[in-house]
């Protein structure tokens, strides 16, 4: 159902129109006052808004304005009992989706309301679309990390400020600079991504400057390089820690002057290209050691944004979880599965060394092998099988205090031994030789339950 707001400081007018909205069957939100539906278009998910021209306080040119940079895509369907030829055209030039004199003709007004919320959903529909097509998933996580990092890109993305993104592999660093580009004035031009450590060396000037026929042995024809593909878009450097230094050397030469020479060419190229750099390596340590250029760095780190590792904010792993298993279920066509709350926190548990990239991997995993439901069993079996084959490396690292590991010990013994016994808990407790009412005792302690119609 879609959700409307209509501002207008006339009483009569308000419940007028929602009574026409509200028998079309929209949801309707209403707002006395510019300032407070201004203050409502913030805080609601709306999907189009009726708003009059004149108001105290705040009229609806300001809020048309003030709306529109806040939610750009939202429609804006201007009402005026003065309605005049300038004000239209002025209403329409600020981005008003439609004019509307007072009274309004019930059947234009409907039209131009359908009209307005069907564009609304090809733009987002279209939205969705491209972001699977580009590979850009949501940021998700209720981290303060991760919340500053969405303040962060919310604030820097609409500049050109050149950005460093740092972070251990497999964080998403790539995600940050994606959205980046999304959410920046050029959205419309090229992403285009360079992996500078997958690139050797003598072959990373071509790639990024391009090449002229003939300037080496295999240079058959005239190569296009990275930056003028990137011409009015975005440059990603993923992994510029392991850029060489003379390439090092050219890539600060074309951020201080915007141009670039040809490998085997004389003709300097201007170039219009926003710069996001990304790295695995604490780069400041990297100059000291001589490995990386202390100038472009300082070119490079405008601004910079870390990405923590998973292990650093593990509250957001139930939500990162259950976003993957919708996410994979649908691509796989399958029922949407279950975690449950004992697999939850075994994940929650793990060290997850390979961050996002090995969670997303390990879900899918399961998605594909497991039933219904995805139970901390799964866990143990599917979720990096090394980390408990080789128990004397990893699984001491697990616990801090020495109870703690004879507590996960002593629930995993006993967990395993009443799985294996149907729970028949007097076969279970004369197998590992310790009285029924122990037994029971350890199950309460643990909050042992036996998961019903895991098979079914």
């Amino acid at each position: 159902m879609a959700r409307i707001l209509i501002i207008d400081d006339d009483k009569s007018i308000r419940n007028t129109l929602k009574e026409i909205l509200d028998y079309e069957g929209y949801q309707v939100e209403e707002a006395s006052d510019g300032e407070e539906g201004l203050r409502k278009i913030k805080e609601l998910e709306l999907d189009a808004v009726l708003c009059d021209v004149k108001m105290a306080k705040m009229d609806g040119l300001e809020v048309l304005e003030k709306s529109l940079a806040l939610k750009p895509e939202l429609p804006i369907l201007m009402i005026s009992g003065h309605g005049t030829i300038e004000t239209a055209v002025e209403a329409t030039r600020k981005g008003a989706y439609d004019f509307i004199a007072k009274p309004p003709d019930l059947n234009r007004l409907l039209v131009s309301m359908r009209n307005a919320l069907e564009k609304n959903t090809l733009v987002q529909e279209t939205r969705v679309l491209k972001r699977r097509i580009s590979k850009t998933r949501e940021i998700s996580g209720k981290s303060n990390a991760i919340k500053q990092i969405l303040d962060t890109i919310d604030r820097v993305a609409p500049t050109d400020a050149r950005i460093l993104v740092t972070g251990e592999n497999g964080t998403g660093k790539e995600l940050v600079a994606r959205w980046i580009h999304e959410k920046s004035s050029r959205e419309s031009g090229p992403l285009v991504e360079v992996n500078c450590a997958a690139i050797p060396s003598e072959l990373i000037e071509s790639e990024l400057f391009g090449h002229e026929k003939g300037s080496f042995t295999t240079a058959i024809r005239q190569h296009t390089g990275k930056f003028e593909q990137a011409q009015s878009g975005t440059l990603f450097l993923d992994e510029i820690g392991d850029m060489s230094l003379s390439a090092q050397a050219k890539v600060l030469r074309v951020l201080q002057e915007n141009k670039i020479t040809r490998v085997g060419g004389d003709k300097e190229i201007s170039v219009d290209v926003r710069i996001i750099a990304a790295t695995n390596k604490d780069l400041l340590a990297e100059i000291e050691n001589g490995n990386f250029r202390e100038d472009l760095y300082h070119r490079l780190s405008v601004i910079l944004i870390h990405v923590p590792s998973l292990k650093d904010r593990k509250e957001d792993i139930p939500l990162l979880a259950e976003q993957f298993v919708r996410e994979l279920c649908e691509e796989y066509s399958k029922p949407k599965m279950e975690i449950t709350k004992k697999a939850m926190d075994e994940l929650i548990r793990l060290d997850w060394d390979g961050n996002i990239r090995e969670l997303r991997n390990v879900m899918e995993r399961m998605i594909i092998l497991c039933d219904r439901q995805i139970t901390d069993q799964d866990v143990l079996t599917f979720a990096v099988p090394r980390k408990y084959k080789r128990a004397d490396t990893n699984i001491y690292d697990m616990f801090e205090k020495f109870q703690e590991f004879k507590d996960y010990a002593e629930k995993e013994f006993i967990e395993r031994k009443l799985r294996k016994n149907s729970w028949n808990i007097t076969k279970t407790a004369e197998e590992i030789d310790i009285q029924r009412s122990h037994l029971y005792n350890k199950i309460e302690k643990f909050g042992l339950r036996r998961e019903e119609n895991i098979q079914d």
